[in-house]
């Protein structure tokens, strides 16, 4: 079985990171979707384990995507898990740079796994988890599942505004 991973902070999910997951769910018979720890952002909009169950929530119907949770290396995870790739989305040649200095270190950490890039469809080349909170948080009067999935936007919007969700 060829197994890669797919791992975010995803802090929330976005359109754009479902188009990945999608694409990488044809390429790979299981994708484990790993929600990580990103120590340049140590608090989020949601805590992990939300996280974890929002991506749940929009992969449900993907049925080689299971999702999960890790707070170590990336290198050790998949070694655990036997992936044979690490899978990351490109948006722009800003992301190329961390994304390649993370696929360098990841090999050395771990010889057995491949790195590959997805580039981003164009309709989501510009987006990001962060825009996402920043358009909301400003209060923009726009449809949010032009950003993220239609089945958690209302959950993403009423946290950002301080209000109570559940999934």
């Amino acid at each position: 079985m060829r197994i890669a991973i797919c791992p975010g902070s995803f802090d929330p999910i976005t359109n754009g990171h479902l188009a990945v997951i999608r694409r990488a769910a044809k390429l790979f018979d299981k994708v484990i979707v790993v929600v990580m720890v990103n120590f340049r952002k140590p608090v989020g909009l949601y805590t992990a384990q939300e996280r974890v169950e929002l991506i749940r929530h929009c992969t449900k119907d993907i049925e080689n995507v299971e999702v999960d949770f890790s707070g170590g290396l990336l290198a050790d995870y998949a070694r655990e898990k036997n992936a044979v790739a690490i899978v990351k989305g490109l948006r722009a040649v800003s992301d190329f740079e961390d994304e390649f200095q993370q696929a360098l270190t990841n090999k050395q950490l771990n010889p057995d796994v491949e790195t590959v890039f997805i580039t981003a469809d164009a309709e989501h080349m510009y987006l990001s988890s962060s825009l996402v909170k920043q358009i909301c948080e400003l209060g923009a009067d726009i449809d949010m599942t032009k950003f993220v999935p239609a089945e958690i936007a209302d959950n993403i919007v009423n946290r950002i505004k301080g209000k109570e969700d559940k999934i």
